[in-house]
């Protein structure tokens, strides 16, 4: 089986899941933190090399209150578990978004998780908070036309390899497959840039349930595809 080398996952469904179960959107939350967990051991012993997973958008500050609030001490909690889970599992952790929003407090524990973590050789761990693609791409555009402005950067030197380097995905490679929980079959701003020749799949389990299973049945469909540059062809002799 042809294993992608990165992995790019909506983690959808979370809030639905805890009310088919009688319980609040919170509790859905906390069980698909320990969820990413599973699975990035599971994708690493897959051979998958890099994974990214968007844990919170520019769009989700525009929940209730009570849930970003108890969204934000879940991500305070998960830097601290994530960084003996990667020293664990020699996980590279980096942090995709535009994390300046955040608490101070927050901001520091990413940084350092970063910096724990950034000689480790196992699994390319990104996970997306504050992020929104539209929003990276003018960063980016932002952050380029400055250096252009300064003399550093010639306009007829911009081309798309130059440009990559602005984003923050910057050294990374693009996802050769996207999977999106919870049957919802829309981008939600993630990764447009990157994303311009990937797979995608969508499975009908919301995210706390997404096992090692549905991992290997989105591999399964990946490898139905006979993947070439400018496009994708169905395989017929499988």
């Amino acid at each position: 089986m042809n294993i992608p080398q990165h992995v790019a996952i909506i983690l959808d469904g979370n809030g639905r899941w805890a009310k088919s179960k009688g319980m609040p959107r919170n509790y859905g939350h906390a069980q698909g933190s320990k969820n990413v967990e599973r699975i990035c051991e599971e994708a690493w012993r897959m051979g998958i090399k890099y994974l990214t997973v968007y844990a919170f958008s520019t769009e989700n500050w525009n929940r209730p209150k009570d849930e970003v609030d108890a969204l934000m001490k879940l991500l305070r909690n998960y830097m601290k578990t994530c960084l003996t889970t990667a020293a664990k599992n020699d996980m590279k952790v980096r942090v995709i978004g535009d994390i300046s929003r955040l608490d101070e407090d927050i901001q520091k524990r990413i940084l350092e998780l970063e910096a724990a973590t950034k000689d480790n050789g196992g699994l390319n761990f990104q996970i997306a908070i504050n992020y929104g693609s539209r929003d990276e791409i003018i960063r980016a555009v932002r952050a380029l036309a400055k250096d252009c402005v300064d003399g550093r950067i010639e306009t007829e030197a911009i081309d798309e390899t130059l440009f990559e380097r602005y984003l923050d995905t910057r050294g990374i490679p693009d996802p050769d497959l996207l999977i999106r929980t919870s049957g919802e079959q829309r981008l939600s701003n993630y990764l447009l840039w990157q994303l311009a020749y990937t797979e995608f799949y969508f499975a009908d389990v919301h995210w706390p349930d997404f096992t090692k299973e549905e991992l290997l049945k989105a591999i399964e469909q990946y490898n139905l595809r006979d993947r070439r540059f400018g496009g994708v062809k169905e395989v017929t002799d499988v």
